[in-house]
């Protein structure tokens, strides 16, 4: 079975040139999601991918710190640098960080592609500061009817030859249920890009007037 990493690096220049599934979706959550922004906040993306939604929000706030496990979805994101008005940066990394000062945690398209979801959501958690967001949109892969089931049965097979990876089967209330249940309110939450689902999430407390 191949690794992630390497999964990915193989999958990076495709992915870099793949269209948007449905452009209307993610103009409308890209909006909902800088609604959330202040020019202020420093921001952590983990699992950036090629970094094309790093480009777009990293001129409204202080700071945005991209990260991939793939070296080379970091190489194409790198490559769109600079990006004028703001303080952006690509890194390769598997895990969160140890420590940071993060007012915004994003994880878009990631939580079906990791095992420890939980302990993921626990780690971005501990990062934020009291008032901070948490906003992800992940595939959900559970009840998507006999074509997703169909489709289901050869995966074990691809992934045993390196031609797919690893995808985790839940709803939108399990996810919902593992959000609430790392600590954090709900703040919105929706299908606005079938089958994802876009949740905004808050750490209880009061925010820094910083």
């Amino acid at each position: 079975m191949t690794d992630t990493a390497t999964f990915w690096d193989r999958e990076a220049e495709k992915y870099a040139a793949s269209a948007i599934g449905n452009p209307a979706a993610y103009e409308y959550t890209l909006g909902r999601t800088r609604s959330y922004l202040r020019p202020t906040d420093h921001v952590l993306e983990i699992a950036c991918g090629t970094g094309s939604t790093a480009v777009l929000l990293a001129p409204d706030v202080a700071s945005y710190l991209g990260t991939d496990i793939s070296p080379e979805m970091i190489r194409i994101a790198r490559g769109k640098l600079p990006v004028a008005g703001a303080d952006l940066r690509f890194d390769v990394a598997g895990d969160l960080p140890d420590s940071g000062t993060f007012d915004v945690i994003l994880a878009h398209s990631f939580f079906h592609l990791v095992p420890d979801m939980e302990r993921r959501m626990a780690q971005i958690y501990d990062l934020l500061p009291p008032g901070g967001y948490f906003i992800s949109k992940t595939a959900k892969l559970q009840g998507r009817g006999p074509k997703w089931a169909l489709i289901g049965a050869v995966i074990p097979l691809a992934q045993m030859l390196g031609k797919a990876p690893f995808l985790r089967k839940f709803s939108a209330q399990d996810l919902e249920n593992a959000v609430r249940a790392a600590g954090f309110d709900i703040v919105e939450s929706g299908d606005f890009a079938v089958p994802a689902r876009y949740i905004v999430a808050r750490k209880p407390g009061v925010a820094s007037a910083g």
